[in-house]
């Protein structure tokens, strides 16, 4: 079922949908603000409790397709259900925890159901809102994405400022509940698709993606080669493995009929490219602004939201214009201006003021802001609508895989300059986003 365009928008769906994604976007960087007091509690080191980062993400990779597969052929309502029963379950589950393992456990199926809000977000939007008004849903799915992923440090610190970790995850159970009341009777039905769910490509997209990022971080954070080249070797055949096995499937789990589209591929590689820059930013500043700049943590913490505020107020503004002007033209000028932002912090003097701070950072909330509404619309206009869970899947993969990257490439600057590597991040983040918007311009030249 597809709105019309003289039918007004559900906005139990829509306030269901953005819960859901708001959700799964905080706990992506929430758990990183209260590592070391989880570690502590639970008796672990340093080095173990990156696990309860390394499962989240890692399960989020592993069923992110599959799950957008799923949402092609049984409708992305079901999916999204799923995965916020389970998200919740998670979330519970991560509050009563009490070793290091079960916490690492409970997080990696939280991830999951996080995968099937993610993989299907979008295809909902697509479904809840008439062609013309799309550019404005993809807005404010953006909009809650960035805050959700840029916020969740500061929302950590506020909460253990008043209560103990674990409620860090407890505040996630009524959410969540409160999302499934609103989406179980609001969520439009689609019909399902006729193709059979293949148990054996899951597994291999699983397992090709998982290995994958393992191996680009260990190899960012320098790991011995006895370790980074088995991971990379079972990517590599994992991922030829899966490229076999869906050769001439109408509705490939790994959307490679999608990234035959020029368009649709150009978007993808602009998107990587941009949440890689990102990436760069979000974990190199906060050190960038306490070892260089010599900013308390509260500062910092304040300085970093002035991104995501201006990203808040620009998203859907961006999101308006995208059904109005070409996405090429306004991700192309948006990444323009990320790039000189990011070059501006770079280059920040050492006694810089909070203002002049401020008004870089609030240039990259502009730059970033008015790329992402326009690029998420021109991935799902330029997907058919049969294919709206596997392009709704690229858009969540191509910002994990870019994030994650970026993480694991200031993990390697700080590897090769110590102190000064956030820095070299933020300047290897200029010229991600650099590459990003001469991609954006040249879809202008595409059909």
């Amino acid at each position: 079922m597809t709105a019309s365009p003289h039918v007004a928008i559900d906005l139990r769906a829509l306030l269901a949908i953005l819960l859901g994604v708001a959700l799964g976007s905080l706990d992506t960087s929430i758990a990183n603000t209260a590592l070391p007091a989880i570690a502590a509690d639970l008796h672990a080191s340093p080095a173990a409790s990156i696990w309860i980062i390394n499962t989240y993400q890692l399960a989020i990779v592993a069923s992110l397709l599959p799950l957008a597969a799923l949402g092609d052929l049984l409708g992305p309502r079901r999916v999204f259900l799923a995965g916020l029963a389970l998200f919740t379950a998670g979330s519970l589950a991560c509050a009563l925890a009490t070793t290091l393992p079960s916490l690492s456990a409970a997080r990696a199926f939280q991830g999951i159901g996080a995968a099937g809000v993610m993989s299907v977000n979008i295809a909902l939007i697509r479904l809840i809102y008439p062609p013309h008004r799309l550019g404005r849903g993809v807005g404010l799915n953006a909009l809650v994405v960035g805050l959700g992923f840029t916020l969740g440090p500061a929302v950590a610190s506020v909460v253990l400022s008043v209560a103990d970790w674990p409620w860090l995850f407890a505040i996630n159970v009524p959410l969540g509940l409160l999302a499934l009341a609103f989406a179980w009777p609001a969520l439009p039905l689609s019909a399902p698709r006729g193709h059979r769910f293949d148990p054996l490509t899951a597994a291999l997209t699983a397992v090709a993606f998982a290995a994958l990022i393992f191996s680009l971080s260990a190899a960012a954070q320098r790991e011995a080669w006895s370790i980074i080249l088995p991971a990379a070797g079972l990517a590599l055949a994992a991922g030829l493995g899966l490229l076999k096995r869906q050769s001439g499937h109408p509705a490939p789990m790994l959307p490679v009929d999608l990234l035959r589209r020029p368009l649709f591929a150009m978007s993808a590689i602009t998107a990587m490219a941009s949440f890689t820059a990102q990436g760069l930013a979000f974990v190199s500043l906060p050190f960038y602004f306490e070892a260089v700049l010599h900013r308390n943590p509260v500062e910092t913490g304040f300085l970093m939201m002035s991104w995501a505020i201006v990203v808040a107020l620009s998203a859907p503004i961006a999101g308006r214009l995208s059904d109005r002007y070409p996405p090429g033209l306004l991700g192309g000028v948006g990444l323009s201006i990320l790039c000189v932002g990011m070059i501006s912090l770079a280059l920040l003097p050492f006694d810089a003021s909070a203002l002049g701070i401020v008004l870089r950072m609030g240039l990259c909330g502009v730059g970033f802001g008015l790329f992402q509404s326009p690029n998420l619309n021109a991935l799902m206009s330029s997907a058919p609508p049969e294919r709206s869970g596997g392009a709704s899947g690229v858009i969540a993969m191509a910002r994990l895989l870019g994030q994650t990257s970026g993480a694991a490439l200031v993990a390697l600057c700080f590897g090769l300059a110590g102190v000064q590597g956030a820095g070299w991040a933020l300047g290897l983040g200029a010229g991600f986003a650099g590459l990003a918007a001469v991609a954006s311009l040249s879809r202008l030249w595409l059909r």
